[in-house]
């Protein structure tokens, strides 16, 4: 375990780079999962330029929903498990009240939208 002398703390250069949203850790990861997708949307297209038949077209555009929706319920996941969990330390017991009920109605419009 390191000494709190050999801990080097430096500060971010920008406010951006102080920005850490929950999916951070996991970025390269949705973005290969979201490149996987865009080739399945451009395949789908390609069938429908292609004539193929409506049930395989179809069968496509479910796969690229499903996979959708993981990366939607992991980006919640993230969101609750990071911006939620980080609002509740807030130190200021007034500002934490607000900052959790701002995050969880985030969470709940965000789900809503992906349940309509």
């Amino acid at each position: 375990m390191k000494t709190t002398e050999e801990v080097a703390v430096t500060a971010p250069a920008s406010a951006q780079e102080q920005a850490q949203h929950g999916y951070t850790g996991n970025k390269e990861a949705y973005l290969r999962r979201l490149k996987r997708i865009e080739g399945q949307v451009r395949g789908i297209a390609r069938m429908v330029d292609e004539d193929k038949y409506c049930i395989d077209i179809l069968t496509q555009v479910s796969a690229v929903t499903k996979a959708l929706h993981a990366v939607s319920l992991g980006l919640v996941e993230e969101h609750i498990g990071h911006c939620v969990v980080g609002a509740a330390a807030e130190p200021d017991p007034e500002a934490r009240a607000e900052a959790i009920d701002a995050k969880v109605k985030e969470a709940a419009d965000a789900i809503g939208r992906l349940l309509r």
